[in-house]
């Protein structure tokens, strides 16, 4: 069982279940969104993830098509991202989950968008865009 939770601690969750994607996004609404130069997330099915307070304080944001992020409204947190085409999964900010979980080998998404003041210095697969595409 994974816990997390926003700055502010209003927010709470739990996640029983893997994580079975872990990536690194570069583009510009991530980084804008997060305040850095990239954004980690950790994808898990939706039906293992579960609010255990403050879902009445969770704002929505449509960055784009098929793109709604969750973020505390109190702290702004970024909690997750939900994506239209993945109806079974969400994918969790891996900074408001606690610890150091086990996950899969993680991943670079939309490189050709990376902070220009950023280098890449780990040896784990980039892609242009989203290897789902």
């Amino acid at each position: 069982m994974m816990h997390g939770y926003c700055e502010c601690r209003r927010v709470t969750f739990e996640i029983d279940g893997d994580i079975h994607d872990y990536s690194h996004c570069h583009c510009s609404q991530c980084r804008r969104l997060h305040g850095a130069a990239y954004a980690t997330f950790a994808g898990v099915a939706r039906n293992q993830f579960r609010y255990t307070s403050g879902e009445d304080v969770l704002k929505s944001y449509a960055s784009s098509e098929g793109h709604d992020r969750k973020f505390c409204g109190e702290c702004g947190s970024s909690i997750m991202v939900e994506l239209v085409d993945e109806p079974n999964d969400y994918y969790v900010s891996m900074s408001t989950i606690d610890g150091d979980p086990p996950r899969p080998d993680g991943y670079h998404i939309y490189v050709t968008s990376k902070a220009p003041w950023h280098e890449i210095t780990d040896d784990l697969a980039q892609y242009e865009t989203d290897p789902a595409d």
